[in-house]
């Protein structure tokens, strides 16, 4: 997702001291294999392991998208594929080109809003997503136009009879219901799309913005200070746009502090503290009266990079595709870094890339004697899902296989590392019918599903399934849970959460011998077995009423 990885529940990478390693409880028994309820089917905890070990070495940079780790990722998961039988998807390739861009902004910038100078990631972080060689904006209004929210079915418009050209709109991260959980705007605690920072970008551009900036916040946000200048500095990618969709992008966006905030809200005559609750209550907009100079240069280059998409034929409704996705890419190298600067993506997302590679050699496996199922699954290991889901996005625009015949998605983002779980959890829980599948598969294993921890960090709209969820495919990502299977589990969970602390998009993002994976394998068993079930049947699941994808493929009750 971009540059944020999911949710607490699923294993929220957190540290990384390597003194005092907590050990798994249990290990040699716990994790040797995984059986799944199908008692045909032992899942390889030590090739598993061996996957997320070797994709997330040094060797292979951070796994950046067209890098040289991007080349070592595409021939490794090609070799794996091919070995266990699955045809190319695309022209009888694995390999499915996506067009991108990598637009890489100076950090060298001079930032002045309200006549405060800004220091590029101390206070403030900006680029552009547009080729004309850099960003050169002089006294360009600043309105603050609280979430930054346009929603009809809300009857919210904080962009209502206000012309934002030649403006920089200054946002609030989230959405309205995030500040007021026990009121019924949007879904409480539980973000909406309106409270993704991609959503706030796109409206700005819809609404004609020069700009858009938004105002960081860690409890909204999910995630602190350093994810953003962690994620949002250096090479950005993005898809190859035509020229008439490029045009209608801002020119610049991004993120400043907190503390920047409040020193330009305090310059303009205005608190924050009190208009932040006002754009809480109502829509809200408000001509600050101040404006911005921004100039730094920046260069865009193109290359393809590749989602790798691999087919396991159905031996009755080929036609019909249930698809894994797990993104392969992660952050890469940064240069400016001493000592360590690779971001290994160990469990983001390393590991729900080999999760996928099980499945399918289970399926596989199964399929060689005889016992395939009806329907057809398809692995996508996709491209660019931290620079805003690239490569799935790509591949629903352009799918290989059509999109009414794509039953539903399985997705792994990262896995559990923290041992057996009592309760399972289904991110967004509630939105279709396909979380049937995975609740029945739970209960098998004596485990209780269970929507995530913290629904404002908006997990649902945060990984690679959400590209076909626009699209009304039931899409699914869940895994993991909040308890600990035995008291021995939570003591190692504990350590493991204190070792791992901070880890998330950072260089200490590693794999760790003393992992224990037997939760992550419990996890593989129950999406095997729901898509197996699916794959068998002839049932297509839809949308509750209440989901915002409802309308476009309804669920049967």
């Amino acid at each position: 997702m971009k540059q944020l990885l999911p949710f607490c529940a699923l294993a929220l990478i957190t540290a990384c001291s390597p003194q005092n390693a907590p050990t798994a409880p249990n290990q040699a028994e716990k994790n040797t294999s995984a059986v799944s309820t199908d008692t045909k089917v032992t899942f390889d905890e030590s090739r598993f392991r061996n996957d997320i070990k070797t994709l997330s070495s040094d060797e292979f940079e951070g796994r950046a998208p067209t890098t040289k780790g991007e080349k070592l990722t595409l021939d490794y998961l090609s070799a794996a594929f091919t070995e266990m039988g699955l045809t190319g998807a695309y022209q009888g390739s694995f390999l499915q080109p996506v067009p991108m861009v990598s637009y890489t902004a100076s950090e060298d910038q001079a930032i002045s809003l309200a006549g405060i100078d800004m220091h590029y990631r101390q206070d403030i972080v900006l680029g552009s997503r547009h080729d004309k060689g850099g960003v050169n904006i002089k006294d360009a209004p600043l309105v603050f136009v609280g979430y930054g929210v346009n929603a009809p079915e809300y009857q919210w418009n904080d962009y209502e009879n206000l012309d934002m050209k030649g403006k920089i709109a200054v946002i609030l991260v989230n959405d309205p219901g995030f500040a007021h959980p026990e009121s019924d705007k949007f879904n409480g605690k539980a973000m909406t799309y309106y409270g993704r920072w991609s959503y706030k970008f796109e409206e700005a551009s819809r609404q004609g913005a020069l700009g858009a900036i938004i105002i960081h916040d860690t409890a909204p946000a999910s995630y602190p200070w350093s994810v953003v200048e962690n994620s949002w500095t250096g090479a950005q990618q993005d898809l190859v746009l035509n020229q008439a969709e490029q045009d209608k992008r801002v020119t610049v966006e991004g993120w400043m502090t907190m503390e920047s905030a409040n020193a330009l809200f305090k310059k303009a005559g205005f608190e924050l503290e009190p208009l932040m609750a006002r754009a809480a209550d109502s829509a809200i907009h408000l001509e600050l009266n101040q404006t911005a100079d921004i100039q730094f240069t920046s260069k865009a280059e193109y290359a393809d990079s590749y989602n790798v998409v691999a087919t396991l034929e159905g031996t009755e409704a080929s036609d019909e595709h249930i698809l894994f996705t797990a993104h392969w890419d992660h952050i890469g190298i940064d240069p400016s870094k001493d000592g360590d600067n690779i971001y290994n993506g160990a469990l983001d997302n390393a590991s729900g890339t080999a999760g996928i590679m099980e499945i399918a050699r289970q399926f596989a496996a199964q399929a060689k004697n005889g016992q395939g199922v009806k329907r057809s699954l398809t692995f996508i290991a996709t491209t660019g899902e931290e620079q805003g889901l690239l490569g799935s996005r790509y591949y629903a625009a352009n799918p290989i296989y059509p999109i009414d015949k794509t039953v539903a998605v399985f997705n792994l983002d990262s896995t559990n590392v923290y041992g057996k779980t009592q309760d399972y959890t289904i991110v967004g829980k509630g939105q279709s019918e396909l979380e049937r599948y995975l609740i029945d598969a739970a209960n098998k294993q004596n485990r209780h599903a269970t929507r995530e921890r913290n629904p404002a960090s908006g997990g649902f709209f945060r990984s690679d399934h959400f590209s076909f969820a626009k699209l009304g495919v039931p899409a699914v990502f869940a895994g993991g849970g909040s308890i600990p299977l035995d008291d021995e589990t939570a003591e190692y969970k504990k350590a493991m959460q204190q070792k791992m602390k901070g880890c998330y998009h950072s260089v200490c993002d590693h794999y760790h011998e003393d992992w224990d994976l037997s939760g992550a394998l419990q996890d593989l068993a129950v999406y095997f077995e729901s898509a197996k079930s699916l794959a068998n049947n002839d049932d297509w699941p839809g949308y509750y009423q209440g989901s915002e994808f409802n309308s476009l493929r309804p669920a049967k009750d």
